[in-house]
């Protein structure tokens, strides 16, 4: 059994961060490399608890913390770092996932990688999807294009005007920064970030999870995202957008929601 913490890796523009990465005694040969979401961090809420189902089956688990997600390898929880999280852009993160995905299969060559993202990590491991170590890939509440986070022109008008726009984390209370950067980034990038054109060239199995009452990503683009790699999509009755768990998760097991999305992953993989 390996069980490796808070490993540090370079990631985009030459900043540091943090990875984890758990092998059972018993492993299968099969690597699940999970990509966290907007705000979000590979410890946050019962992501914890779902890497030890997993393992518990025999999967290798890794996930980690975008270089730009507003942590530190110091302090990989949250987002002490507004700075850094100001400068994130969506190239940046789909280079992270990559140095992650090649980190695993240097180290486990002859093991099968399945990438799982959440929200808008759904669609940046749809983005990463061909890496030839990736063999499936799943979502869960993934988004389904970079352009829709971008649509709103007069929101593009004073963000360009003002170099800077300020989102509100409800739970931290932060006003988290971020550059017009990341738009120009997007604008320079946006035939690699297409994910409609990713997942209509996928030849690999592909599995998705969407709740019903997702505020934050609208179920139809996962809908779109199933539609697009002609793969099956699970529909969770009324569950949200991060399936019933929240931050902090103090339960001693998962959601019923989350529990469910394990199972059928499992049976999906096996």
């Amino acid at each position: 059994m390996i069980q490796l913490k808070n490993q540090i890796y370079t990631g985009s523009n030459r900043r540091q961060s943090v990875y984890d990465l758990n092998i059972p005694e018993h492993f299968n040969n099969k690597i699940i490399v999970f990509i966290h979401g907007y705000k979000g961090f590979k410890d946050w809420g019962a992501w914890n608890l779902m890497e030890a189902a997993f393992v518990s089956k025999g999967f290798g688990f890794c996930k980690f913390n975008m270089s730009h997600n507003g942590g530190t390898a110091e302090q990989p929880l949250d987002f002490p770092d507004l700075t850094a999280f100001s400068e994130n852009r969506y190239s940046y993160e789909v280079s992270d996932a990559k140095t992650i995905i090649s980190l695993v299969n240097e180290k486990y060559p002859d093991a099968s990688v399945i990438l799982t993202g959440h929200s808008r990590g759904g669609g940046i491991a749809l983005l990463c999807e061909a890496h030839p170590a990736v063999k499936l890939v799943i979502t869960l509440a993934g988004i389904s294009s970079v352009k829709k986070r971008f649509s709103d022109k007069e929101m593009l008008e004073k963000w360009k005007a003002d170099g800077v726009r300020y989102e509100t984390n409800s739970r931290t209370g932060q006003e988290m920064p971020l550059k017009y950067v990341q738009y120009e980034d997007f604008i320079l990038h946006r035939q690699e970030l297409d994910i409609e054109q990713a997942c209509k060239n996928i030849q690999k199995p592909c599995l998705h999870f969407h709740g019903t009452h997702d505020q934050a990503v609208n179920i139809q683009e996962s809908i779109a995202i199933a539609s697009w790699t002609k793969s099956p999509l699970y529909v969770l009755e009324n569950s949200n957008h991060t399936f019933e768990t929240a931050h902090p998760w103090k339960e001693a097991k998962m959601s019923e929601a989350l529990s469910f999305i394990v199972e059928k992953s499992i049976t999906f993989l096996s």
